[in-house]
This record gives structure tokens, C-alpha cells and sequence, in this order.
């Protein structure tokens, strides 16, 4: 095995929550937040019900808990069934370079781990940041490894795999072997194929996280792998520059329950309608004017959750009808509202050269709405909110994560939550902050 690989595997042991910076632990605790409101509020989604019922079924335990479906199953069955729950909404975090998810790859196995082995809440959030840096890292690497387009599970298997390597304290050797036997077995994901047709197969995240977290197991009980991707010589910055830059911090959180490449529309649609006090009756056209791969999301009225996220003319029209995009207007039972439909005739979208330059590193658009009046209001060139550049910040992250559990849990569990996971470091056993996730307020 190679020194890039050592170099990494020194990295998983070495790193601890005091060595962290200020600003990274700050990080670690709202992405801990954010993605937690993701799979609260995603536990209400099909998928996440199918997933819970095969973990109960088939992945027999009681190592960890599946979150807000009052059951617990082995670390796998758990893992495998968070994972796909924090994915459902489309409203986890992101990573504008490698065009995918790494929180919601990586925290469900990390956070599985230490409630199965009990740790502080410092080693679970240095745990988790080691995952990020690892996972990010990977998706870069593979990108320019390989010609294909491929979704987070792809290379986030390696992130879940090294975040959980250190909850279990692996020696260097075994780290090695298991980021080796994560990227192997890692789903291969052809991300364009279901961006074509829309399906719970997304990002192939949950198998991912789970393939992830049972590599670093196997390897535990003397398993062996290869040299992982890092191995290659062209990957050496990416791995020197761990411990010195912080990946994490790059990170994009989504405001809304849509794929991230139509987010710019989404914002643009509200920023018109709150300026000018549009109502959408009173809407003949919107256009938009947008990159490529945002121009191949779905056009036509969807039929399940799947399809209304990786859609642009669905949550736009959401957006100018109801004033927010999320699970009052992506699950499969609110898909019928007839006045976000008749909107959503409305919206005509063009591929336009001009925005291909900027993406990944950027997601931008224009809107134009015509009204029936004669009124021609456009938007300008709009960039999806919370970027760096951009960011929601912590009160907006807050707001966030109240206003997708606020139909699920009490204001007291709500409250609870937030505060548990501000004060993470200061807890003994992660498990108190699991324990308030077992299921919802209602018992459902």
C-alpha cells in the first residue's frame, strides 16, 4: 500500500475535535442540524417507508436506531434506511464540484456508529468531519478519474467508510484495506440516467453509506482490499492538503425541496413575486433561461416526489404559487394541487450557453415572467442561495430545520433538538441526541 493511502489513514486516527478550527466545529453542528431536519421531514416520503419496513424486515437488531420510525435495526439495516431518508426531499447539503451529497452519504454511518458504540459527541463530530474531508475528496478524484457523470454513492462510500473506521478505532493498515474495499464495492451511479428518469434510485446514497460502513466492518474482522483511488500520483494535493484545508466549509445547504440545478429558478420565481406583489393568476409565461443540465430536469407535471425534485417547471411553479418549496409541496399526496399545475403549464425553459461556463462551480439562471397586464418583470442573473457566497447562515439553518420538523415533532422536541446539537461536544453519549429521533410526535 502507498503513502498517500498511510498519509489519509493517519489523518482518521490522528484527528481530533480539539484539533479542529473553530469555524470547521461550528460547521460540523450545522451540518449535523440541517441533515437531521432532511430525514425528519424525509421519513414522511415512500421511500423512506419502504426502506424502514426492508430494515425492520431484513436487517434484524437493535445496534442503532431508524430514525423517526419508531425501530431499531443492526448497523447496516440502519444505516441503509437513514441514509435513503436523508436523500428523500432532495435537501441535504451539496458540494458544487463533485455534483452531490456528501452529508447525507456520510452522517447516517457515522452517527449509526457511535449510537452503536456509544461514544461522546465530541468523537461522533470529529468523526464526522473526517468523513466529509474524506468523502469530498474521493468525489474529486473520481470525477477526474472517470469520464461518467456519477452520483454521491459512488465515491461517498469511501467518506462513510473513513468516518466510521475512526468511530471503531482501525489501526492504519486497516483503514487502508477498507477505503480500498469501500471503493470497490461502491454502487457504480450513472447520475444523468435518473436526472432522465426520475426514481428513488437517486443518488444511490443509501447503498453507499451502507457499503461504506460495512467496508471499514470487514475489515475490522481481517478483510483485505486494494489501494484505493488516492493511490495515484495525480491525487497527491488532494491528500497533502488534508488537515490544512477544510472542505466542509464549501459546502452548499439547499432551501428548498428541489434538485439543486433548478434552485436559482426557484429563487428567482420568489424574489418577483415578493417585489412585485404577483399573484399567479395573473402569470401568461414565465421563462427561464438556464445551463444545460439544469435545461434536462423533468418538464411535465410529475406523478411522484421523485419527479416533482428533479423537475424545474414543478417547483417553480410551487414557488409562485404557495411561496416555498418543500413537503407541503413534494410528497406524493400534495402533488395534485391544481393551481400549482395550471402555473406550471406556464413555464417555458431554454438551454442557454451563457450560464454553462459558471456551473458546477455556480448554478445560475434568469427569469422572465410576462403578465397578463402587458408587464414584463425579469429577475437577472440569480445564483442559487446558501453557497458560500451566499450562505442561509445559522439563524437561516435554524429556521430551516424548525420549519421542516415543525409537522412532525412539537415545538419542544424541535427546541430540544437544536439545543442537544449546539451543545454536541459537550455530551457524553451521542445517544442522547439520537434518542430524541426515535419516531414522531404523533406515534405514527
Amino acid at each position: 500500500m502507498d503513502g498517500n493511502n498511510r498519509r489519509i489513514a493517519r489523518f482518521i486516527r490522528a484527528t481530533s475535535w480539539d484539533d479542529l478550527p473553530p469555524l470547521v466545529q461550528q460547521q460540523a453542528k450545522l451540518c449535523t442540524l440541517d441533515l437531521l431536519g432532511a430525514i425528519i421531514a424525509g421519513s414522511q416520503t415512500k421511500v423512506a417507508k419502504i426502506i424502514a419496513k426492508i430494515s425492520r424486515s431484513y436487517w434484524h437488531g437493535d445496534e442503532a436506531t431508524v430514525l423517526m420510525a419508531g425501530t431499531r435495526s443492526s448497523l447496516p439495516g440502519a444505516i441503509l434506511a437513514n441514509a435513503f431518508t436523508a436523500n428523500a426531499l432532495d435537501i441535504d447539503d451539496g458540494y458544487r464540484r463533485v455534483k452531490g451529497h456528501p452529508g447525507a452519504v456520510v452522517l447516517p454511518a457515522v452517527l449509526a456508529a457511535a449510537e452503536s458504540s456509544g461514544v461522546s459527541g465530541k468523537e461522533f463530530l470529529a468523526a464526522l468531519v473526517i468523513a466529509y474531508e474524506v468523502a469530498i475528496r474521493a468525489g474529486l478524484a473520481w470525477h477526474e478519474y472517470h469520464p461518467e457523470y456519477h452520483g454521491t454513492g459512488s465515491w461517498g462510500a469511501l467518506g462513510a467508510c473513513a468516518g466510521v473506521a475512526k468511530i471503531l478505532g482501525l489501526q492504519e493498515g486497516e483503514i487502508m484495506h477498507a477505503l480500498g474495499v469501500a471503493e470497490y464495492h461502491a454502487p457504480m451511479v450513472e447520475m444523468m440516467r435518473c436526472i432522465d428518469y426520475p426514481a428513488m434510485t437517486k443518488d444511490g446514497i443509501g447503498w453507499g453509506s451502507m457499503s461504506g460502513a460495512v467496508a471499514a466492518l470487514m475489515t475490522k474482522e481481517g478483510f483485505t482490499g486494494i489501494p484505493s483511488i488516492f493511490s495515484r500520483k495525480e491525487f497527491q494535493g488532494l491528500v497533502d492538503s488534508l488537515g490544512n484545508q477544510f472542505e466542509i466549509l464549501g459546502l452548499y445547504f439547499k432551501p428548498y425541496a428541489c434538485c439543486r440545478w433548478a434552485q436559482p429558478a426557484v429563487t428567482g420565481a420568489l424574489q418577483l413575486r415578493d417585489k412585485y406583489g404577483i399573484h399567479y393568476q395573473d402569470i401568461q409565461e414565465v421563462v427561464i433561461h438556464t445551463f444545460r443540465e439544469a435545461s434536462r430536469l423533468q418538464l411535465q407535471i410529475p406523478h411522484n416526489t421523485e419527479e416533482a425534485q428533479y423537475n424545474i417547471t414543478y417547483p417553480v411553479a410551487a414557488a409562485l404559487v404557495d411561496g416555498e418549496v418543500g413537503p407541503r409541496q413534494v410528497l406524493d399526496e400534495n402533488l395534485n394541487n391544481e393551481s400549482i399545475l395550471y402555473t406550471a403549464e406556464k413555464v417555458k425553459v431554454i438551454w442557454d450557453k451563457a450560464y454553462d461556463h459558471e456551473f458546477p462551480g455556480k448554478c445560475q439562471c434568469e427569469l422572465t415572467i410576462k403578465l397578463k397586464d402587458g408587464r414584463k418583470v425579469s429577475s437577472g442573473v440569480v445564483t442559487a442561495l446558501g453557497d458560500p457566497d451566499t450562505p442561509l447562515g445559522v439563524e437561516g439553518l435554524e429556521k430551516k430545520f424548525r420549519w421542516l420538523a415543525r409537522h412532525i415533532l412539537n415545538s419542544c422536541q424541535v427546541e430540544h433538538i437544536i439545543e442537544t446539537v449546539w451543545q454536541l461536544d459537550k455530551v457524553s453519549d451521542v445517544r442522547s441526541l439520537t434518542g430524541l429521533l426515535y419516531k414522531p410526535f404523533n406515534g405514527a
